[in-house]
């Protein structure tokens, strides 16, 4: 059995929010496939985690042991959000492109998660490349929305897109080595155009989910099904 962690970042609900009808697609088809894998639903586009702040890294940086009640508390949530992508085989996300670039919610998620000694280690003797990750054998399924188009390798705008590099650049800190990527565009057009890439986005989705739900990579003892959030 697998366990999902279901991260929708659009500020938008779902009735507006191309990328979460994406995400929700995906995990409908998954599910009619494997019905008893866990789903980890986590909606930061409508309660985003906090800022990483000064005290917040001092917390990050003093030794667990030596931590005051306050310091702690202030991990609380990042160890929280750390916590469901520890668990998680596949993560499922759901993200608008906001001006060229991740959402701030997005962003926010990704300064809590991650951390050092929690998903990355540092080491000096390494050389040049000191940090490695942590976590490991994950899969990530990124689903975008953009309002523009021309933003894939070869595009009018491939040199505007900090959405998918970013997050391809995070990634490897998170221990998500197998990466998709299902884009629908031209959404500020909303002409043809518009609904042949949400058309086509969506048939995409649905392919992968089948694709995914179908390897054995994914078959290992789990709790029995549960979704929670």
């Amino acid at each position: 059995m697998a366990t999902i962690l279901h991260i929708d970042v659009s500020a938008q609900n779902t009735d507006r929010s191309i990328s979460r009808k994406l995400s929700a697609c995906f995990l409908k088809t998954w599910l009619a496939e494997r019905p008893s894998d866990t789903v980890i639903r986590r909606d930061i586009g409508q309660s985003p985690p906090g800022f990483v702040s000064a005290k917040w890294i001092e917390a990050c940086f003093t030794p667990e042991a030596e931590r005051t009640p306050e310091l702690a508390e202030i991990l609380k949530e990042s160890d929280e959000l750390i916590g469901e992508l520890e668990v998680a085989d596949i993560v499922v996300l759901g993200s608008p492109m906001y001006n060229y670039g991740m959402p701030a919610a997005l962003k926010a998620w990704v300064d809590s998660v991650i951390r050092i000694g929690k998903t990355f280690s540092f080491d000096l003797a390494r050389g040049d490349y000191p940090l490695e990750p942590i976590l490991g054998g994950k899969t990530l399924v990124a689903l975008t929305s953009k309002g523009e188009f021309g933003f894939s390798p070869g595009g009018i705008r491939e040199h505007m897109n900090y959405l998918d590099g970013h997050i391809e650049a995070v990634a490897h800190y998170l221990g998500l080595a197998d990466r998709h990527f299902v884009h629908s565009e031209y959404q500020e057009f909303a002409d043809e155009r518009h609904q042949r890439s949400r058309v086509d986005a969506e048939k995409a989705t649905i392919e992968l989910a089948k694709t995914l739900a179908e390897s054995s990579h994914y078959d290992h003892p789990t709790p029995a099904a549960t979704e929670r959030s």
